[in-house]
């Protein structure tokens, strides 16, 4: 497949898997000059990540299209921005999302300021997403000659595929990054990217999806965790204060989690036992059933560290909207009432469970409007 560039040129995040792989194809396809770049994050020591043989799938992808493949070290923004993050607000006793600060400060932050000092036009990756723009026309300003003036608004817009949208991820990216964002899988689900890697020929189009974080390897994330910042074994308790188990450490777990703690036999109903509350200081986690989880909590909560992906004349006082409160979850009816720097949300309904230090990311209809983090 010969380059291209009447297009501009773009810089393409490629990881090796089959997503920005068809990206990558769609980019060449439409006109774009692209240089692939492999973006190489942290790798702990004593844990498998698996870097190296996705960058040699990202070659074999990059050799069959005839596209550049450049390797960019991105190591310590990383461990900085995102792993050194994570385990801070652990210890807290919050529940981070990894995910939306590697987006924040290494997807598009030091990858983007990067892409654009060498030239790119543009950059790209392959999250389920899409960039929509809006041209109105706006009165003449003096001296226009009584010219109207063209003013463009972009946005970030849900995925056509709902059940792998990823705009909860990408809520705390910068708003005037967007004109320069291409997401080419966008408007496509899972299975059409599918189709189209057999239909252009990739390599890797039988790959399966990764899982989870790469500086994590084969562990998942709550073993890295405990490795990380070690086991410091407690009591759980149910809901008159009886202890009725144990557990590896209170900070290790997430109001509503039903996994992980071990409860003793003898208590009954043990499958249907979520955490609904925890003590970081006496490292005591409260277990109980769905019904007393939905009684604890709270209808209303206020946001932290906000940021808007649409212009200022888009945030008003008080709107109805919709929320998300974690990835493919429910997007959940609520009124946003923005005040100055602090924004409380207000739902319509009861949520299942609510956790400090998560993201709650904002929609209007298909518009992910911000977000910001639980506090």
């Amino acid at each position: 497949m010969p380059q291209k560039g009447k297009k501009g040129k773009i810089f393409l995040g490629m990881s090796g898997g089959v997503d920005s792989s068809v990206s990558a194809a769609l980019l060449m396809k439409a006109g774009y000059e692209v240089v692939g770049v492999f973006i190489k994050v942290w790798e702990p020591a004593g844990v498998p990540c698996t870097w190296r043989a996705e960058r040699r799938e990202a070659m074999r992808v990059a050799a069959h299209l005839g596209i550049p493949l450049l390797t960019l070290d991105l190591s310590k923004k990383y461990e900085k921005e995102v792993v050194d993050y994570m385990i801070k607000e652990y210890k807290r006793g919050r529940t981070p999302n990894p995910d939306v600060m590697c987006n924040r400060y290494v997807k598009f932050g030091a990858f983007y300021d990067w892409a654009i000092a060498q030239g790119a036009d543009y950059v790209a990756t392959g999250h389920y997403a899409k960039v929509g723009f809006e041209k109105k026309q706006t009165l003449p300003a003096h001296g226009q000659n009584g010219k109207f003036a063209t003013k463009v608004s972009f946005s970030l817009r849900q995925s056509a595929d709902e059940n792998k949208d990823q705009t909860y991820f990408l809520w705390d990216i910068k708003r005037e990054c967007l004109p320069h964002i291409i997401f080419p899988i966008g408007h496509l689900t899972k299975t059409g990217v599918r189709r189209l890697a057999k239909k252009f020929g990739l390599p890797n189009a039988e790959k399966r999806d990764s899982q989870g974080l790469c500086f994590v390897g084969q562990l998942d994330l709550k073993s890295f965790l405990k490795r990380q910042i070690g086991i410091k074994p407690g009591q759980v308790v149910n809901e008159k204060g009886e202890v009725i188990g144990e557990h590896d450490g209170a900070i290790f777990y997430t109001i509503g989690e039903r996994h992980g703690f071990n409860v003793r036999s003898s208590t009954s109903n043990t499958d249907s036992l979520y955490v609904v509350a925890r003590n970081i200081k006496k490292n005591l986690i409260t277990v109980s059933t769905k019904d007393h989880l939905l009684k604890k909590v709270n209808r209303e909560v206020v946001l932290e560290k906000v940021n808007w992906l649409v212009p200022d004349e888009l945030i008003t006082k008080s709107r109805k909207l919709k929320a998300r409160i974690r990835h493919r979850g429910e997007l959940l009816p609520c009124v946003a009432k923005v005040t100055g720097n602090k924004v409380v949300v207000t739902f319509s309904k009861t949520p299942d469970a609510l956790a400090s230090g998560q993201s709650l990311v904002l929609y209007d209809k298909d518009i992910c409007l911000g977000g910001g983090i639980i506090a």
